[in-house]
């Protein structure tokens, strides 16, 4: 994701992160050329209105040297300035001000036809706990358990940075959609308690879903002979 404002970037990585993508930035055309060639990146969201080389020059340096779909954001909603980016090589063009919700679709249809999505998502598995993400399955020990939806994702943003420390706000933001963000934070705790109940061996004394008081909750990181190269 490419944009100078920050505020952007990070309201549309909340977004993908809450559908499992994960998402890398830059807030200008020289570091997003960088990123793009360091990363190899499936998708690149890119904004026209760039300091240094412009989003339209990126996307036209982008296309010379791969096949990556860009999706082009502008404050710019002109029919030319649209065709002119679609000329450029864009794949799809979203006029600012725009709705998150609507982005992640059109970056969801770009990739169902460039065929990403019809990659399996790798399964999350840490201190005997394993999330198989397409199938909406979870195993404890081996043994298979029944989650909630509201369950299911609150366990898959822990898993899925094991040892960081997730506010309250954070996880009801990987559960709901923005709207409805006024859900009281005793809400993550409920919902904690009940998880627990399913994937400790004693709830009451956790090993895997760690408090932080006054801050919020974590997954256990992996242990030393956990690590991989």
């Amino acid at each position: 994701m490419v944009d100078d404002d920050s505020k952007t970037l990070a309201l549309i990585t909340l977004y993908l992160q809450r559908e499992g993508f994960r998402t890398v930035t830059a807030s200008d055309g020289q570091r997003a050329l960088e990123r793009a060639q360091q990363d190899g990146p499936c998708l690149v969201v890119l904004d026209w209105m760039l300091p240094g080389i412009s989003g339209l020059e990126v996307c036209r340096l982008l296309r010379e040297r791969t096949d990556v779909p860009v999706l082009m954001l502008s404050a710019r909603g002109e029919e030319e300035d649209r065709l002119a980016g679609l000329r450029m090589g864009a794949d799809d063009f979203v006029v600012k001000p725009f709705s998150p919700r609507e982005l992640v679709a059109r970056v969801q249809a770009i990739l169902r036809r460039t065929g990403v999505l019809r990659e399996r998502r790798p399964k999350l598995s840490l201190h005997g706990v394993e999330m198989d993400l397409d199938h909406h399955k979870v195993w404890v020990d081996g043994r298979e358990v029944r989650l909630t939806a509201f369950e299911f994702k609150l366990l898959m943003a822990l898993m899925t940075y094991p040892g960081r420390v997730l506010t309250r706000e954070q996880l009801l933001a990987h559960v709901y959609d923005q709207a409805q963000l006024y859900v009281v934070d005793r809400t993550v705790d409920v919902h904690i308690g009940k998880l627990r109940q399913k994937i400790e061996a004693d709830p009451a004394n956790p090993t895997r879903i760690l408090t932080i008081r006054g801050v919020g909750y974590k997954f256990r990181e992996a242990d030393r002979e956990e690590w991989v190269g």
